[in-house]
């Protein structure tokens, strides 16, 4: 017997003990079930992933408005030029 002839013979083999497992007659619902699950979990983490960043932007716009970053301030760090 040739090594491609061995192993179909083994599939065969195999193919013929295993024996035709029944499928649960509620399977369809619980994968709706779980899917239905899965599907909320998911969309209540994108909202609170929108809202933190919304709320994030927020308070960036609020501290960009109280402090205006972006003026200078007038340099109080040099010490005076004066008596050298």
């Amino acid at each position: 017997m040739s090594l491609p002839d061995r192993k179909e013979a083994e599939v065969r083999r195999l193919l013929e003990q295993r024996t035709a497992e029944s499928v649960p007659p509620d399977l369809a619902e619980r994968a709706r079930t779980e899917g239905e699950r899965l599907l909320g979990r998911r969309r209540a983490l994108r909202t609170a992933l929108w809202a933190g960043a919304l709320v994030g932007l927020a308070a960036l716009l609020v501290w960009a408005l109280a402090l205006g970053p972006w003026t200078a301030t007038p340099p109080t760090t040099t010490s005076p030029t004066a008596g050298w």
